[in-house]
């Protein structure tokens, strides 16, 4: 027995397409993970990006299991003393920039180097139902129906 290893002739990406409302930030950035390294897939290679490229729309509409929308914190850093900032995912959620919440919690799933960035780029995020990939045919997964407890109302 010989193990597997993919060579990139021999990866073939789809696109998938999540419907991101209602469903649980967490639940959902585990299963975009998995799917952006390719970790679904029997001919995992960790080396190697064989992951799917992932397209989530609706992410403005997405929800927190708990009490975290208000008492989760992010931080971030200016680059100045002391330009340490906070903000919380409902003041994100209302913000510019509401996909935000979703691509920071996928980008901190993923293992860091230059192959993460890789993958990561891969994520398509998107606060409205439109998206401009259509000509891409995206095969739609349905993260609500694969366990009860990924969808909050």
């Amino acid at each position: 027995m010989k193990t597997y290893s993919a060579k990139a002739a021999d990866i073939k990406k789809k696109w998938i397409l999540i419907d991101a409302e209602n469903l649980v930030v967490g639940r959902l950035a585990a299963i975009i993970a998995r799917h952006l390294r390719g970790k679904h897939l029997p001919t995992f290679t960790p080396h190697m990006d064989c992951g799917d490229n992932v397209i989530v729309v609706n992410a403005d509409k997405i929800k927190f299991s708990g009490k975290k929308t208000d008492n989760k914190t992010y931080y971030r850093h200016t680059g100045y003393p002391g330009g340490i900032k906070s903000t919380t995912p409902a003041a994100m959620l209302a913000g510019k920039q509401p996909e935000r919440v979703l691509q920071l919690a996928v980008k901190r799933m993923l293992p860091r180097g230059a192959l993460a960035n890789k993958q990561f780029a891969n994520l398509r995020v998107y606060a409205g139902p439109n998206h401009p990939h259509e000509a891409q045919n995206p095969e739609k997964l349905d993260v609500a129906a694969l366990n009860a407890k990924n969808i909050r109302v």
